[in-house]
């Protein structure tokens, strides 16, 4: 008797939207036991995820979690939902979000190379000016297809400077927050092949191409507003997000983070980025003043967030199609590419869930869209902290995963 006046009371519950609030969904051991999977959508869902709230993992570490369904618009479940923990690399879901919002689907990374002064004969009596866009990609292709653009405009002979342009960012090579003896990307707008020694590759590029340097002095400066253009090399961003988002390539993610602050003032500032961001978490519909926010890629010690904070810039990012289109392409897809291709193997969350995952020393999180088995479109976060077994977080995660896809 007891049991069906518990299912009729999570009936009524979920008929009157009552079930819908931002706090955890409370169902007992038994009603789950005994209801099972017999109950409608959502409340099984809910009641097993509630279950999940009993695991011992959470005897000794941290959980912040959250569902929301972007169907009917509105939140399923929360646990610790506004405790603040460091995202780890799911804070490029918030660098991909605000600068898709703020830069655009069509944005373009550049790298280029200009020229002052006259062509006589076959010598360049001028300067070559080197502009950086902190393009992450840009290569040894790329440095041969600028020499080969002088060696077009039938240049054989430099004199005069070689001035690289590097007034994109500032002069800050390392994020805030970011531990020494990690693997930490240079910060520089002139890469190439991820290092910083764009000037000194050019030369032998253009010593190998048989260019003669007669008079050559390295400098730094601004392009000036008449030099003549010989070779730019664009990147999209969608190249860019794909290999930051499905590799986690915290490179890429700082080269997002610059591209979004330059897009207000130069050189851009990791301050800059951080409050174009702020901005988006509260048009978001969250209080953005609680959160850290250090760099782009999550590597800095600093960054705090909350599992409401990623839920609801993943709705944001759904509600504006031209962000989330972008978006949703770049993300793992689990059981088939980047850091999910081993996840979620076999289950109904194989190919459904396309999330961020995120992991730090002692802290690993994933949090992205998936579609419930009524179709219904949802997104998600999970923050596990104070783990000292990752596989034990992924576990968790991927269970959390699988109950929102069956």
């Amino acid at each position: 008797m007891m049991k069906r006046l518990l299912l009729g009371f999570l009936l009524m519950l979920s008929g009157s939207g009552l079930m819908a609030q931002n706090d955890t969904l409370l169902v007992s051991e038994a009603a789950n036991d005994t209801v099972g999977c017999q109950l409608p959508w959502p409340l099984c869902m809910q009641a097993r995820l509630d279950s999940m709230m009993q695991d011992p993992l959470l005897d000794y570490s941290q959980l912040g979690l959250m569902v929301w369904d972007l169907t009917d618009d509105k939140p399923l479940f929360s646990f610790n939902h506004r405790q603040l923990i460091r995202p780890a690399s799911t804070m490029k879901l918030l660098t991909a979000i605000t600068a898709l919002d703020q830069l655009g689907g069509n944005y373009q990374f550049h790298t280029s190379l200009y020229y002052t002064g006259e062509i006589v004969g076959r010598t360049l009596m001028g300067d070559l000016y080197c502009v950086g866009g902190m393009d992450p990609a840009f290569e040894g292709d790329d440095m041969w297809r600028f020499v080969q653009a002088l060696k077009e405009l039938e240049i054989d002979t430099l004199c005069g400077h070689i001035v690289t342009d590097v007034t994109m960012k500032d002069t800050l090579r390392w994020g805030e927050g970011w531990c020494w003896d990690d693997d930490n990307p240079t910060l520089s707008p002139l890469l190439v092949n991820r290092k910083a020694n764009f000037t000194e590759r050019l030369i032998t590029a253009l010593l190998d191409a048989d260019v003669a340097l007669v008079d050559v002095y390295l400098s730094q400066g601004k392009v000036p507003s008449d030099a003549k253009l010989v070779c730019e090399r664009k990147r999209s961003i969608d190249q860019i997000l794909e290999r930051m988002m499905k590799d986690s390539d915290n490179l890429y993610a700082e080269s997002v983070f610059y591209q979004t602050a330059a897009s207000t003032r130069q050189p851009g500032r990791a301050l800059d980025a951080a409050r174009l961001e702020r901005a988006l978490i509260e048009r978001a519909g969250v209080n953005s003043s609680l959160c850290r926010i250090a760099d782009g890629s999550g590597l800095s010690l600093y960054n705090y967030l909350t599992a409401e904070i990623e839920t609801m810039i993943l709705r944001y990012a759904y509600r504006h199609p031209a962000v989330y289109s972008h978006l949703l392409f770049s993300l793992p897809v689990a059981g088939e590419d980047g850091t999910l291709k081993k996840r979620m193997k076999g289950t109904l969350a194989e190919g459904n869930v396309q999330a961020k995952t995120g992991t730090l020393t002692g802290v690993i999180s994933l949090a992205g869209y998936c579609s419930a088995s009524n179709g219904h479109r949802l997104c998600f976060a999970i923050m596990n902290q104070g783990m000292q077994k990752g596989s034990e977080a992924r576990a968790f995660q991927d269970k959390v995963c699988m109950i929102l896809c069956d």
